[in-house]
């Protein structure tokens, strides 16, 4: 399945969910915020919308420093 992840075309093995997706990208999920197809997908969401072929995901993360 072909999607989009901060601008850059990624072959995924099937569907999955947001949560699914952070985790296989090695993603802490307690730090990132996703937005798919333009649209945040609240944290509590994560578990439960599915990521389809076609979606554009750009996904942030929490990096810390002084």
């Amino acid at each position: 399945m072909q999607v989009v992840i901060n601008g850059e075309p990624k072959e995924l093995d099937g569907p999955m969910t947001v949560e699914g997706l952070v985790r296989q990208l090695g993603i802490n999920p307690q730090f990132c915020a996703v937005e798919r197809n333009k649209m945040l997908v609240p944290r509590r969401q994560h578990g439960e919308v599915t990521v389809e072929a076609g979606d554009s995901l750009e996904i942030v993360t929490l990096v810390g420093g002084g």
